[in-house]
């Protein structure tokens, strides 16, 4: 199981900071247009890289904005939107507001091979 933090130690200075970077917005976006379906990471295959949507993602989690939960090989990822609205009332609907309208992963373009 992996750690969340209670959703009393949910601290906006650092959900903020976690916001902050386009492809965490990015991520929110589109758990946000996939409301209560748990997404998978191969979903946000196309931000980037798998080690560094790995990174991005357990930000999120540490900050209490996602819940992750293993399943198998793959985890499910899940926006933590009622703690949040407990937490923070209006918050999320405004953030969300910008990052829903980020290009959903089929519209975005195509990551270069590292080579």
């Amino acid at each position: 199981m992996l750690p969340h933090p209670p959703p009393d130690q949910i601290d906006l200075a650092t959900v903020l900071a976690v916001l902050g970077d386009s492809t965490r917005l990015a991520i929110l976006g589109d758990l946000a247009r996939q409301e209560g379906r748990a997404l998978t990471c191969s979903h946000f295959s196309d931000l980037t890289s798998k080690s560094n949507l790995t990174y991005h993602v357990a930000k999120m989690r540490e900050a209490g904005i996602v819940r992750v939960e293993p399943r198998g090989t793959s985890r499910l990822i899940t926006l933590r939107r009622a703690d949040l609205d407990a937490r923070f009332p209006g918050l999320l609907d405004s953030i969300i507001a910008t990052a829903i309208n980020l290009p959903p992963p089929e519209k975005r373009p195509v990551l270069e091979e590292e080579g």
